[in-house]
């Protein structure tokens, strides 16, 4: 997957969990739990859902590394997304 192909995942994901959220308004260093509201289940959610759309195992241990789009698109190419 490219850059761009795995932000619009991250979005698409993100957007059923958090459909009010406007994207466009999103800084990419920005910590995505704080700037879209999203609570420790709705985070588990989006992980699920990012292993469900790419097959990357993410440990639980990894979550931390997944703060930001730029940290989730980074950890996503270096697993082979």
């Amino acid at each position: 997957m490219t850059d761009d192909e795995i932000r619009k995942l991250v979005f698409d994901i993100l957007g059923g969990i958090a459909p009010e959220a406007d994207f466009d308004l999103l800084d990419e260093d920005e910590e995505l739990r704080e700037a879209l509201d999203i609570d420790s289940m709705d985070f588990l959610n989006f992980i699920t859902g990012l292993h469900q759309a790419t097959g990357v195992d993410i440990p639980e241990n990894d979550y931390a590394r997944l703060s930001t789009l730029t940290d989730i698109v980074a950890y996503l190419r270096q697993k082979g997304a």
